[in-house]
C-alpha cells in the first residue's frame, strides 16, 4: 500500500513539474518573442553568470557560510531569466482578468447605442485605463482596418494569443456570433451572466488565496518569532556577540514581512474603491488634504519636541505634558509620537465609509433613473427632480447637486465629472460615465439602468466577503503583533534580570558566575532599540497588508498603524513588569 501511495505521488509530482514546464514553454508563444533570440541576449548571459559565481564560490578563501549564498544568487538570476515571460504572461492575465466585467460592461453600454460594431471596439481601444484588454481591442481594430480581415476572424486570431482563458473563451464566442449572423447587442447582453460568474469566480479565487497566504504567514512569523527569543537568550551561554545574531534575525523578520507584503498585494484582487479626480478638488477633498498635513506635522511637532526636551533644548518636555504617565517609559515614546496620524487616520476611514456606503445605494438610483427616462421619455434633468427627492443615503446630496448642475444647463458631461469626484467612489465614476456615454449615443435608459445596475450589485456583494476576509486579517495581524512583542521582551527581561543577578551572586559566591552566564556580552538598550525598532516596522507593514486586502485608500492605515504601535509598546512595558515582579519573589 505505501509502493503505491509513493509512486502515485511521484506522478503527481512529475505531471505538476511537466505542467509548470508546459506553461512555462507556452509563455513564450503568446509572448511572441523570437526563442533564439531571447535565449542569446538573456538566457546564455544568465547561465554565464551562475557558472562564475559557482567558480567564485570555490575559488574565494570565505568561510563555507559566506560562499554558500554566491551560486544560490547565481541560480536566483538564471531562474528569473528562464521563467521572466511566464512572469510577464501572468501579469498580463491578472490585469485582463481584473478589469474584464468593467470592460465587458462597457462594451454592453456601447453595443445599445446607435454606432458601428466596429466604431465600439474602437471606442474602448481608446479606454487607456483597461490596459492590457484596451491593447487587444487596438490589435483586433488593426487586424480589420489595417489587414483587411473580417471582425469575427480578427477575434479568432487574437483569442488565440491571449493569456486569460475567460477572454480567450469570450473572443472565441463572440467570433462565432457574429459569423452567424447575430447582432453584438443581443450576444453581448446574453454574457452577462457568464461574465459576471467568471469574474466572481477569480474574485473568489484570490480571496482564498489569501486565506492560505495568512495561514502561511502565521507559521511563518512564529518560527521567525521563536528564532528571535533563541537568539537573544541563548548567548548568555555561549558568550556570542547577541548584537549580531539579533540584528541577523531581525533582517531575516524584516525580509520575510516585507515578502508576504509584496505577495498578498499581489494576489489581492483589483477593487479600488477611491477615486481620485485631478480636474476637480471637492471641499472634501480639502479636508482630507488638510487632516493629513495636520497629522504629518504633529507627528514631526512632537519629535522634534522630544528631541529638544532630551538635549535640554526646551524649558518643558514630554514628560510634563504627558504628566499621568511620569516618567514615560521608555517603549511608550515611539507610540505617543505617531498618535498625530490618527487624525488623518480617522478622517479618511470616516469617508471611505461613506463611500462604501454610496456604492450600495448607487445601483438603486441608476436603475430608477433609466427606469424613469424611459416610462416618461424625458431628459434627465427632469427625472432627476423629482428623484433628488428621494432617500439615497449618503448619495443623496451628490443627486441633488447633479440635478442642480444640469439644470443650471452645465455640459452633460462636466456635470457627470462632477458628481464623480464629489462621490469619490471608483465604481460611481466609471458606471456612472458609461450611463451618460450611452445616453448621449442613443441608447436605451431603461436597458442601461438595469445592466448598470445589476452588474454593480455583484461587486458590491463581493466586497462583502472581502470585507470578512479583512476581518479575520485584522484578528490575525493584532493577535500575532501582541503575541510577538510579548516573546521578544520576556526574553530580553530574563537575561537582563539574570545579568543583575550575575553581578550580586559575584561578590559572596565560592565561584565566579560569570563563567557560566557570560552577561557581559549584552548591550541591553541597543537591542531594545532593535526591539522597538522591529514593533514600529511590523506595524507598518501589517498596517499596508490590511490595506492591500480591502482595496481602501493608504491613508487609512494610519489607524491601524497607531493601533498596533501601542499594541506592541504596551505590551512591551508590561511584560518588562510583570517578568520583573515575578523574577524578584
Amino acid at each position: 500500500m505505501s509502493t503505491e501511495s509513493q509512486q502515485v505521488a511521484e506522478h503527481e509530482l512529475s505531471s505538476s513539474v511537466t505542467e509548470v514546464i508546459s506553461s512555462i514553454v507556452e509563455s513564450y508563444r503568446i509572448l511572441e518573442i523570437d526563442t533564439a533570440r531571447y535565449a542569446l541576449l538573456v538566457l546564455a548571459p544568465s547561465m554565464a553568470f551562475f557558472a562564475l559565481t559557482v567558480v567564485g564560490a570555490v575559488a574565494v578563501p570565505f568561510p563555507l557560510w559566506v560562499r554558500l549564498p554566491i551560486p544560490l544568487l547565481g541560480a536566483l538570476v538564471g531562474v528569473t531569466a528562464f521563467i521572466y515571460p511566464k512572469l510577464v504572461v501572468d501579469q498580463r492575465r491578472g490585469e485582463m482578468e481584473d478589469k474584464l466585467h468593467l470592460l465587458m460592461t462597457h462594451m454592453t453600454v456601447l453595443s445599445t447605442t446607435n454606432i458601428d460594431r466596429m466604431e465600439v471596439f474602437r471606442t474602448l481601444a481608446r479606454e487607456e485605463e483597461y490596459g492590457e484588454l484596451a491593447a487587444e481591442m487596438g490589435r483586433i481594430v488593426q487586424l480589420v482596418d489595417t489587414w483587411n480581415q473580417s471582425l469575427d476572424d480578427a477575434c479568432r486570431r487574437r483569442a488565440q494569443q491571449i493569456p486569460s482563458k475567460p477572454m480567450a473563451d469570450f473572443l472565441e464566442r463572440l467570433a462565432y456570433t457574429i459569423g452567424a449572423g447575430q447582432t453584438l447587442s443581443d450576444f453581448l447582453f446574453s454574457e452577462q451572466g457568464v461574465m459576471m460568474q467568471n469574474y466572481a469566480t477569480v474574485y473568489e479565487s484570490s480571496l482564498d488565496n489569501l486565506e492560505v497566504m495568512k495561514d502561511l504567514y502565521l507559521s511563518m512569523i512564529l518560527s521567525m518569532t521563536f528564532a528571535l527569543v533563541f537568539s537573544t537568550v541563548l548567548p548568555i551561554l555561549t558568550g556570542n556577540d547577541p548584537t549580531m545574531s539579533v540584528s541577523a534575525v531581525l533582517v531575516m523578520f524584516g525580509f520575510i514581512q516585507t515578502g508576504f507584503f509584496l505577495v498578498i498585494r499581489t494576489m489581492a484582487p483589483y477593487d479600488p474603491v477611491w477615486y481620485d479626480s485631478d480636474d476637480y478638488v471637492t471641499p472634501g477633498e480639502k479636508h482630507l488634504r488638510v487632516s493629513l498635513f495636520v497629522g504629518v506635522l504633529g507627528t514631526l511637532g512632537l519629535v522634534a519636541f522630544t528631541v529638544a526636551g532630551w538635549y535640554g533644548l526646551s524649558p518643558v518636555t514630554l514628560n510634563d505634558v504627558v504628566f499621568f504617565l511620569n516618567p514615560i517609559p521608555k517603549p511608550l515614546y515611539l507610540a505617543l509620537l505617531v498618535t498625530p496620524l490618527l487624525v488623518p487616520g480617522f478622517s479618511y476611514r470616516n469617508e471611505e465609509r461613506q463611500i462604501v456606503e454610496r456604492d450600495e445605494e448607487f445601483p438603486s438610483f441608476i436603475r430608477a433613473l433609466g427606469a424613469t427616462e424611459s416610462a416618461k421619455q424625458s431628459t434627465t434633468t427632469k427625472v432627476l427632480e423629482s428623484l433628488r427627492k428621494k432617500d439615497f443615503g449618503p448619495l443623496s446630496e451628490n443627486v441633488d447637486n447633479l440635478y442642480k448642475r444640469l439644470n443650471m444647463r452645465l455640459d452633460n458631461q462636466r456635470a457627470w465629472m462632477f458628481f464623480a469626484a464629489e462621490s469619490r467612489s471608483y465604481l460611481v465614476q466609471k458606471f456612472g460615465e458609461m450611463y451618460l456615454m450611452g445616453r448621449q449615443m442613443g441608447g436605451n435608459p431603461k436597458r442601461l439602468g438595469e445592466l448598470i445596475s445589476e452588474n454593480m450589485s455583484v461587486v458590491n456583494q463581493l466586497r462583502e466577503r472581502r470585507k470578512q476576509a479583512t476581518v479575520t486579517l485584522i484578528g490575525l495581524l493584532y493577535g500575532i503583533t501582541a503575541a510577538s512583542s510579548f516573546a521578544f521582551f520576556i526574553g530580553l527581561e530574563v537575561v537582563r534580570i539574570l545579568s543583575n543577578m550575575s553581578i550580586n551572586l559575584d561578590t559572596g559566591s565560592r565561584f565566579q558566575v560569570g563563567q557560566l552566564i557570560h552577561t557581559d556580552v549584552y548591550d541591553i538598550p541597543f537591542i531594545t532599540f532593535l526591539l522597538l525598532l522591529l514593533i514600529l516596522f511590523n506595524a507598518l507593514l501589517s498596517s499596508l497588508m490590511i490595506r492591500a486586502i480591502d482595496g481602501g485608500h493608504k491613508t487609512n492605515a494610519y489607524v491601524h498603524f497607531v493601533a498596533m504601535t501601542w499594541i506592541g509598546t504596551v505590551v512591551a512595558v508590561v511584560t518588562k513588569e510583570v517578568v520583573s515582579a515575578v523574577l524578584a519573589i
